[in-house]
């Protein structure tokens, strides 16, 4: 018997972005998981997007720090209170967790130990029940995929951190594929080939909106070009250049084939009557990277699968997670309701 909560939450709480959603609501919260520091004093200054406004443009002395690293809780501090901080934007109060029930996503793959980590910095701000659920699972759910029946889903979740690949059937993961190398990790690559290539520095937000207008998974495509500004590394003086599409996928190209090979590993772990099933289905991206230029008909052209995006790929994570309350009531065969409920997998306050 499911006990009665005051609110239900699903918290996607990853590596670049935190997404939070309210049952009945939608989402209320989609920010930047960046925290700003005052490393003399300890003082918080900024989260979220006003922490990723500083980059590249505060004093020495400010410490700005993405506390999750592929999609795992690396600094625990500055977590609760980028969390803290959240959670006061949202009610005014920091108490909006209590007598609630958080459904918060992880990575498929990482241990009962770093799942309990998750829950417990949860439970640490006032929630009632934390359940930590597998990222492909809530990302499923939240895009309209009917993950308890028993056919074969395949998710590709391109985040900030990792790359998740997974088949899914009768609400469980039956076999997966993690990729360490994500969105941040392109940006990083941008910055480094344009400071190898032009002698010039650029910074993490330059860097992204350079991925983000002019990235592309197609070798045919248009040419673009975007012009950029940074320091001259010789110089020492601004400068601006025009770096084109072809150069960032070049620099890029590896990454995507690294998805198409993780594809084809997971492929190969499930058994043929799944596979035979994503044939059919098809491939759903999800994630940031799901928007990334020509990449469903590039995984669609080497795979031959059926590819689909998401509606809402960067929200269908927070979604689905906050949708598995009534999921589990309707559906009380689900593989996954004994691992939520177990001891390995929630924790209760009290």
């Amino acid at each position: 018997m499911l006990k009665r909560f005051d609110k239900l939450f699903g918290i996607d709480l990853g590596t670049s972005n935190t997404v939070i959603y309210e049952k009945g609501k939608g989402v209320v919260l989609s920010e930047p998981s960046v925290v700003a520091v005052n490393q003399e004093t300890g003082e918080l200054l900024a989260v979220g997007a006003e922490a990723q406004a500083m980059i590249g443009r505060a004093p020495g002395y400010v410490d700005i720090t993405y506390p999750l690293t592929n999609g795992v809780i690396a600094n625990f501090d500055m977590t609760k209170n980028m969390l803290q901080h959240f959670i006061k934007k949202i009610q005014g109060r920091s108490s909006f967790l209590r007598s609630s029930q958080v459904y918060i996503s992880v990575p498929c793959g990482i241990t009962n130990v770093q799942k309990r980590a998750v829950e417990e910095t949860i439970i640490h701000k006032g929630a009632q029940k934390a359940v930590a659920v597998e990222e492909p699972l809530a990302a499923a759910l939240g895009a309209g995929l009917p993950i308890g029946e028993p056919i074969g889903h395949l998710v590709l979740d391109i985040g900030g951190g990792t790359c998740q690949v997974a088949v899914l059937s009768l609400g469980g993961i039956v076999a997966s594929h993690t990729v360490n190398r994500a969105g941040m990790s392109i940006d990083r690559d941008i910055m480094e080939y344009v400071k190898k290539q032009y002698n010039l520095e650029i910074g993490e937000r330059s860097s992204e909106e350079i991925k983000m207008r002019i990235g592309t998974a197609n070798a045919s495509a248009q040419e673009k070009t975007i012009e950029i500004r940074g320091r001259d590394v010789i110089e020492g003086l601004p400068r601006s250049i025009r770096i084109s599409s072809g150069e960032i996928y070049k620099l890029v190209d590896d990454f995507f084939k690294s998805l198409i090979e993780a594809i084809r590993t997971t492929l190969e772990k499930c058994p043929p009557e799944l596979a035979g099933d994503v044939i059919e289905q098809g491939i759903l991206l999800c994630g940031g990277g799901a928007l990334l230029e020509g990449l469903d008909e590039r995984i669609r052209t080497e795979t031959g699968i059926p590819v689909h995006i998401a509606e809402r790929p960067l929200d269908c994570t927070a979604i689905g997670a906050g949708m598995m309350l009534g999921v589990r009531s309707a559906k009380q065969g689900l593989a996954w309701r004994a691992a939520a409920d177990g001891p390995d997998e929630a924790v209760e306050a009290g």
